[in-house]
């Protein structure tokens, strides 16, 4: 069967926890040398001309996460990068899922399924998976194993009686990005499916539960999965500028924001970037999001680069009746710019009416879309002040905000802070 040189697609599994790192952020998404693992690996795998479509397989609650990624790719890379779709709660699960979305947009011939913690894939690695895919059907890269390996029986804890010694000479270690012939791998994973078996963690021992002859052909030593704390130093100087010698060391900053409206005419208002039915409007020279301002300014104020209205001057006719989801979008996109990294975003908002309960979480949703974070990094509540004050007779609304970001030590250095 011959193939075409764009008739080749990768899965790309992204869909695990990867917290046993530490951090509590999953290994896919932390950086190194300044960009998610995640995103280094969809780079190498777009470069790649041989590779037509790649479809990103992440977890049901990492949509901020990812979408961070993407941000830091260049349009011509997020073209070739297909909309990501919700793996399953096994490696087994979430590939099924990357092939599934695949067929329904049209299934190519060959298809690779890549570790998203793999972001060392270079293009010749590349270029021996699709050949290999391409000749045989079935194949994955294998390293030589260079210790010697025992098989045993456990005997007790933490102790096993040695039943077997391989030789070394037929043993591999085996990497990804595997190759399949689509519908070969697509059907092995519908009868393991319909066998009941969702265990598999590699889609070459699937392939040889369904029947297939798979060979192995040359890995890379450079391909590493990033799996322990280790790895992670090591890829981030790897990736770092040759000057950089150990992990980023990161200062943790604090801003703080606030932000106030009257009431005026009207039969809504904004708050947290969501429409709320409401009996009067704002008077405000942009949409009046109270809740959007005062965070805007807290992640300005912890970057110290003035205030929103520096960066989006009411004088300027421009932002009359502007949606204050993009002032919070930039503040958001000026940490990133330093190095930054967004911890935690905390919103009090402050008024009689209207009631906020039915809209908290989309409200938390829409600012974690908007900040690039996961949904646990945001909270908002809400009170009155008894009655008393403007808020309490009803004259307008207030929030504050606090913003809990991370700053690379050499950017506070070099601004002298």
């Amino acid at each position: 069967m011959t193939q075409t040189a764009r008739d080749a697609a990768a899965v790309v599994v992204a869909a695990g926890r990867g917290i046993r790192i530490g951090g509590g952020t999953p290994k896919q998404y932390r950086r190194v040398g300044g960009r998610a693992v995640l995103t280094r690996t969809l780079a190498a795998l777009a470069a790649h001309d041989g590779i037509d479509r790649i479809q990103p397989v992440i977890a049901a609650d990492a949509a901020a996460f990812y979408h961070e990624c993407l941000a830091d790719l260049a349009p011509e890379t997020r073209a070739r990068i297909a909309a990501p779709v919700t793996g399953g709660a096994t490696r087994q699960l979430s590939v099924r899922a990357g092939l599934d979305a695949l067929a329904r947009s049209g299934a190519p011939r060959l298809v690779l399924v890549h570790d998203a913690a793999r972001p060392f894939v270079d293009a010749p690695l590349l270029d021996r998976a699709l050949a290999a895919g391409r000749d045989h059907g079935a194949a994955v890269p294998g390293l030589p194993v260079t210790d010697t390996i025992k098989r045993i029986e456990s005997i007790g804890p933490g102790i096993g009686r040695v039943t077997e010694t391989p030789p070394r000479e037929t043993l591999r270690a085996v990497q990804t990005p595997q190759a399949f012939a689509f519908t070969l791998l697509h059907e092995a994973h519908r009868r393991a499916a319909e066998a009941g078996l969702d265990g598999f963690t590699d889609d070459g021992a699937l392939a040889e539960w369904a029947g297939l002859q798979v060979v192995v052909f040359e890995g890379d030593l450079r391909n590493v999965k990033i799996t322990q704390a280790a790895d992670l130093v090591e890829a981030d100087r790897a990736f770092s500028d040759p000057e950089s010698s150990a992990m980023t060391a990161y200062v943790t900053r604090l801003g703080t924001g606030f932000d106030v409206h009257a009431f005026t005419e009207g039969d809504h208002v904004w708050l947290g970037g969501v429409k709320i039915p409401a009996d009067r409007g704002v008077l405000a020279h942009s949409d009046g999001d109270v809740a959007l301002h005062a965070l805007t300014d807290a992640l300005l104020g912890a970057i110290a680069d003035g205030d929103i209205g520096t960066h989006f001057p009411p004088s300027d006719e421009q932002w009359r009746g502007a949606a204050s989801d993009q002032f919070l979008a930039h503040a958001a996109s000026l940490v990133r710019a330093r190095g930054g990294k967004i911890d935690h975003l905390d919103i009090t908002v402050l008024a009689e009416a209207p009631r906020i309960g039915a809209y908290r979480e989309a409200i938390r949703a829409r600012i974690a879309e908007i900040c690039g974070v996961p949904l646990s990094s945001v909270s908002i509540k809400a009170t009155t002040t008894e009655k008393l004050g403007f808020v309490g007779r009803a004259e307008g609304l207030a929030a504050q905000a606090a913003a809990t970001i991370r700053l690379p030590d050499s950017d506070l250095a070099e601004a002298g802070a």
